[in-house]
């Protein structure tokens, strides 16, 4: 496959990531890219920026590099009630929207049952367009109810090509995304990909991502970033306000 849009990556603005703005813009354009989203950590993520930089994003130009770029959060899912760390008026001003479970923010105490539900209440948000590294097996969920929900509301289901590194932190990536896969093959549900790029090396960064959908035999139609027309419905910079 061919990929066109990268739908997950990071700036020093986050805090622990190491490249700037226009060092990514760069970056993606040399791979080929045709979107590239950076998805900054938002506030109760230890480091990161603070509601003021999501608050001013309407001033950093659209367009670098050749590339078309997206300006959005990756939000901090903060417990099984869907709570999220940036006010719906701020989400709904942003390009894209990442809802994601991170340790530091959600802890390790809850239940399969409890995680689902945190997955499942974000996903009728309207202003999230995809549910960030569903991989991750320190939270353990119910995927099919997973992939249903994100099919009943629209919701796009992230492949990380960061999850599927050899060194990753994140538990059990590979088998938890082939299932992931399987399932949104059976109910025909999307999937999108981000490198989730810390460093511009690494922004378009597919590897990873290409060998499991091989692996799955996973029909091109539904990963959306092979082509940005296939994007843009889901994100919110092309939605009606």
């Amino acid at each position: 496959m061919k990929f066109e849009a990268d739908t997950h990556a990071h700036t020093i603005a986050s805090g622990h990531a190491y490249s700037t703005i226009r060092e990514m813009a760069a970056a993606g354009a040399k791979k080929g890219l045709t979107a590239l989203a950076l998805t900054e950590h938002a506030p109760k993520m230890p480091g990161t920026c603070q509601m003021y930089y999501f608050q001013n994003l309407d001033v950093v130009p659209r367009e670098m590099c050749g590339i078309q770029m997206l300006f959005g959060a990756e939000l901090n899912i903060m417990g099984p009630d869907g709570t999220l760390d940036l006010p719906e008026k701020v989400c709904r001003d942003l390009d894209i929207v990442i809802a994601s479970i991170h340790p530091p923010c959600y802890g390790f105490e809850h239940t399969v049952e409890e995680n689902t539900q945190a997955y499942i209440e974000v996903m009728k948000k309207p202003y999230v367009n995809i549910i960030g590294h569903p991989d991750d097996g320190r939270f353990p969920v119910n995927y099919e109810a997973v992939v249903k929900a994100a099919k009943e509301t629209g919701t796009l289901l992230e492949l990380n090509n960061s999850s599927l590194r050899p060194q990753s932190f994140r538990q059990g990536t590979r088998e938890n995304s082939i299932a992931i896969l399987e399932l949104c093959k059976r109910y025909e549900v999307p999937v999108t990909t981000g490198s989730d790029a810390h460093v511009d090396v690494d922004a378009g960064n597919f590897g990873n991502i290409e060998e499991i959908l091989q692996y799955c035999s996973f029909p091109e139609e539904l990963v959306v970033t092979t082509d940005f027309e296939k994007l843009k419905p889901y994100l919110n910079l092309y939605r009606a306000k």
